[in-house]
């Protein structure tokens, strides 16, 4: 009898732990699967959430082709059911682009829709409290009191938030999904 009592003793008590084990990974599982978006923009996949640490400047390094703006902020886009539908390009044969050489700490943006070359404008990219947002993320400071918020970058795409596109940003866009041009 004492036999009996014990292995149901043992099989409740390991039962459980197998339970709570498993409701601890689904609660992790869903805690990530929150902070990140997904979808395809013209034929792109991509995933977007916000870097947990500074970004090494040298990843913003090269040319990035703006392949959609969203109207609104990163917090509205990651509330948003289909965000992907929102991205638009005003471009039709050429794509507006942003050329950042992080040695020089320099970047130009090129538009598809003017002949007219660029100036080079300086930056600083930092990684605490930004002025704007009052978060502590990575965010880049030009003309001295310009900031745009790095939400990330990868080898293929980049996210940046702010002032990008004067053009863009009187129609409501304030977050930008770029791809690295090879």
């Amino acid at each position: 009898m004492k036999k009996i009592i014990f292995l149901i003793s043992a099989v409740l008590i390991l039962n459980s732990c197998v339970v709570s084990t498993a409701a601890k990974v689904v609660k992790g599982a869903v805690n990530v699967s929150y902070k990140v978006v997904k979808g395809t923009v013209n034929g792109i996949s991509w995933a977007v959430s916000k870097a947990k640490g500074k970004i090494d400047e040298d990843r913003i390094d090269g040319t990035w082709k703006v392949v959609g703006a969203y109207r609104g902020s990163f917090e509205d886009f990651t509330k948003d059911q289909n965000p992907e539908s929102s991205f638009t390009s005003d471009c039709v044969d050429s794509f507006d682009q942003i050329i950042f050489k992080a040695k020089r700490s320099k970047f130009k943006p090129v538009h598809c829709s003017s002949d007219k070359d660029e100036d080079w404008v300086k930056y600083s990219m930092e990684f605490g409290k930004n002025p704007i947002t009052k978060e502590k993320e990575n965010y880049i400071e030009y003309n001295s009191n310009n900031y745009l918020s790095v939400i990330d970058v990868n080898n293929k795409t980049m996210v940046l938030e702010g002032n990008l596109m004067p053009k863009l940003a009187f129609s409501g866009a304030k977050l930008y999904l770029l791809e690295k041009v090879k």
